[in-house]
């Protein structure tokens, strides 16, 4: 089994030299490496290990796990510059064989074809969630047009009809008026839906500016106060980062207001440390963000995350039960 096994096998003693390894294990590591680890030279097998991932880093030399063999080193994730494949990763599993002698074992099984599952399941994932949220986004357009827009248009054209028929001035200016009152509540309906699909001032104006009439538009509709602070200046950004900017706080104000229970949310909106950074905070009662929850017009929580991550950001959602919610997204303005 030691011989023919799909996990690579390599034994060390107490001053790290490689004492054995299996036929898997020599398809591993390039000759070079190998042979360097066979004489104990210092940091052998620096040459091969490119880091593994711990609780803060995906990939990390820090506390490592030849140095380090006090930690758990039962189960975790490493990754190794292979003889003919590049850098790949591995499940690795470090321990102590021989207290009495010090030797221990170093056991790696490749995890190139599980995580290219996992990629894949997840791309799998996110299409359905996509199309998902497309197609309640298109069902609420459509419920919004055929309740709002063609009812007051069908009030209107049945009103035009009736004139007709009317004789007494007064009956025709009556009318009049209430065709106009209609045609006004319309052209609302229209206006705010075209704002919610896509606000003509954060093309025009900015993000500043977009964000400003947002929040009175919020406030005037739904009467939820927004306290909005910008040390931008009006300055511009790139199209693609002030939509997520804009996006992302549309829906997180739109979850405060469906979910929260609150009547106030403090905005604020700056640049610090060659990053743009959106901070969005309630004192609501929060939610456990531990759980999958994707709430709003269909963008949810796992789409704020997506967006951020298109335009190279980074979301934060902190939350508790009776504690509020603080949504922090930073977007690096210089390449990294």
């Amino acid at each position: 089994m030691y011989e023919n096994s799909s996990e690579a096998f390599f034994f060390f003693n107490k001053d790290n030299k490689l004492l054995h390894l299996n036929p898997i294990a020599r398809e591993i590591v390039d000759t070079d490496a190998l042979d360097a680890m066979l004489e104990g030279q210092e940091r052998s097998t620096c040459q091969t290990c490119k880091g593994y991932t711990n609780t803060t880093e995906l990939i990390s030399c820090e506390n490592c796990y030849f140095s380090d063999p006090k930690q758990d080193f039962s189960s975790f994730q490493v990754y190794l510059d292979t003889k003919d494949k590049g850098v790949l990763p591995y499940v690795a599993s470090f321990h102590t064989i021989d207290s009495e002698n010090g030797t221990k074992v170093l056991i790696l099984r490749n995890l190139t074809k599980l995580l290219e599952t996992r990629e894949l399941l997840f791309k799998n994932t996110t299409i359905k969630q996509i199309i998902k949220a497309q197609e309640d986004e298109r069902k609420r357009i459509s419920r919004e047009l055929h309740d709002s827009v063609a009812q007051e248009i069908l009030s209107s054209l049945v009103d035009l009809r009736l004139m007709k028929y009317l004789k007494s001035p007064e009956e025709v200016s009556q009318k009049v008026q209430h065709m106009e009152a209609s045609l006004t509540r319309l052209l609302d309906e229209i206006r705010n839906m075209s704002v919610e699909l896509r606000p003509s001032s954060l093309d025009d104006l900015g993000i500043e500016a977009a964000l400003r009439s947002h929040f009175k538009w919020i406030e005037k509709n739904y009467g939820l106060v927004v306290h909005y602070t910008s040390e931008i200046k009006g300055k511009r950004f790139l199209n693609e980062m002030e939509t997520v900017v804009y996006r992302i706080c549309q829906e997180s104000i739109l979850n405060a207001l469906k979910y929260a229970d609150v009547d106030e949310v403090n905005v604020e909106l700056y640049e610090k440390d060659d990053n743009l950074i959106l901070k969005i905070v309630d004192d609501g009662i929060g939610f456990d963000t531990s759980q999958r929850v994707f709430k709003g017009t269909g963008l949810g929580l796992f789409g704020m995350k997506e967006r951020a991550e298109l335009v190279g950001g980074k979301l934060s959602i902190m939350s508790s039960m009776g504690k509020g919610t603080e949504v922090l997204l930073y977007i690096p303005l210089k390449e990294r």
